[in-house]
């Protein structure tokens, strides 16, 4: 069945408008917590929020509708996506909640859902609720004396922040590392400025003082410059910037310069593979991964095994295939050895690790290859999508033929956002830009034409 509310990272869109409203959420957690109900003991959810104004829209929304199917509800506040996998399975939940739209403004939001394993949900487990969220009317309504209760959990933060410190190489420390912290004024604005000064760091930290309406606002891993100017200013050893749920990070070197996804996971891979502990003979990343990265694996005798784009195709494939390190160049950053999801967080402290052992400054020791020229242009649209039409896949038909041998072109609707994105590289940069701008022209035209 093809799904209607759930895109690449459960259902997202503009708060208070559908599907994004209170109403769906109690259906959402009504459907959810009758598909997870299995079994006689007292079913648990875990839910968690980052710090958008609208999670105080949604969250007792969802806590109604599982309350109303008999589910209790385990709340944790404002947390990052990755805490939320590790609690439902601290906690023996059956299920577990993050409502955030990750690196999306704030005037969105979004709910994710994770199963008991710590893993996100399947299609083919997305499309059952929804099918139950759909029907006229919810198929289960517990009675009076059963339904669920709701409690704080008062001791998340810390939780998450023993078991971040846990993934970090035992006798190791940051001593005399300086760092500057960019939490996008998000869920990790409480917890990763602990963790990187308990471990030792000098820690400035930025992007620490959410309002409701700030998060990712000219900060975070999709806006940096705030970080690399400070990482200047201040004369860092290296920047991390998480997006707003945590769940992805980008780098900058003492320099001020980025380290990508690509970059870190080539940096991860090495290290692991020169100690016999990559498994699976490669890396999973997606198709937006830069060939670079793919190159460079060759060399070592590794493989790039490529996924459809978003995280969690590729833990599937990880999971799938027993891999152990893969991600997104967008700072996705999944270590099954630690996660059962990306971890901006867990991610830096291994970087971190990796460069303090190195010896060498960050510019030295993150750099593993040089990227080729690569061009990432969106196209906004309203409607169906434009790739249907005739015109449009003749454009990206002559463009997969003019850089045939030379590079790639890859063009995709956004799972969270009505943006059709379209990328391409190769040797040459001249090539790759002319490429990307003729399917670019051609969708834009074919939206102009619909009015």
């Amino acid at each position: 069945m093809a799904r209607k509310l759930f895109g690449t990272d459960g259902i997202r869109g503009t708060a208070n408008i559908h599907p994004v409203t209170a109403e769906v959420a109690m259906r959402l957690g009504m459907a959810a917590g009758t598909y997870f109900n299995r079994g006689d003991h007292r079913h648990r959810v875990v839910i968690a929020k980052d710090t958008r104004l609208s999670g105080y829209l949604l969250e007792p929304a969802l806590t109604a509708g599982f309350i109303a199917v008999g589910v209790d509800v385990i709340l944790v506040g404002p947390m990052p996506t990755p805490a939320v996998a590790m609690l439902v399975k601290s906690l023996r939940a059956d299920l577990g909640v993050m409502i955030s739209a990750s690196h999306n403004p704030y005037e969105d939001n979004g709910i994710k859902l994770f199963a008991p394993d710590g893993y996100k949900l399947s299609d083919e487990a997305e499309a059952a609720i929804e099918a139950e969220m759909l029907k006229d009317k919810p198929s289960f309504r517990a009675p009076s004396k059963g339904l669920g209760r709701a409690k704080r959990l008062e001791d998340a933060t810390g939780r998450y922040i023993e078991y971040v410190k846990r993934t970090f190489p035992k006798g190791q420390r940051l001593d005399g590392m300086k760092i500057v912290i960019d939490c996008a004024n998000g869920a990790a604005y409480r917890i990763a400025p602990p963790v990187l000064w308990e471990l030792g760091a000098e820690v400035i930290a930025i992007g620490v003082s959410p309002n409701g309406t700030n998060i990712n606002k000219n900060c975070g891993s999709t806006s940096p410059k705030a970080l690399q100017e400070k990482v200047r200013e201040v004369k860092a050893d290296i920047g991390i910037a998480l997006d707003g749920d945590a769940d992805r990070l980008v780098l900058c070197d003492e320099k001020g310069k980025l380290i990508d996804g690509d970059q870190i996971m080539a940096m991860v891979a090495t290290y692991a593979h020169e100690r016999g502990l990559l498994r699976g003979g490669g890396v999973v990343a997606t198709q937006m991964s830069n060939m670079g990265l793919e190159r460079y694996l060759h060399t070592l005798g590794l493989v790039l095994f490529r996924t459809k784009v978003g995280d969690r195709y590729v833990v599937e494939e990880m999971k799938k295939r027993g891999r152990n390190v893969g991600g997104e160049q967008s700072g996705h950053i999944i270590l099954s050895d630690y996660s059962t999801t990306g971890d901006g967080l867990v991610a830096a402290l291994q970087s971190l690790a990796l460069i303090r052992a190195s010896g060498k400054p960050a510019s030295k020791s993150s750099r593993r290859f040089t990227p080729l020229p690569q061009l990432l242009e969106n196209v906004r649209y309203s409607g169906s999508s434009p790739l249907g039409v005739a015109s449009v896949k003749n454009a990206i038909r002559d463009a997969e033929e003019f850089l045939a041998g030379k590079g790639r072109i890859f063009i995709r609707k956004s799972g969270t956002e009505p943006l059709i994105r379209v990328m391409a590289e190769g040797d040459d940069r001249k090539r790759v830009a002319a490429a990307v701008d003729g399917v670019v022209a051609a969708i834009e035209k074919a939206v102009a034409a619909r009015g």
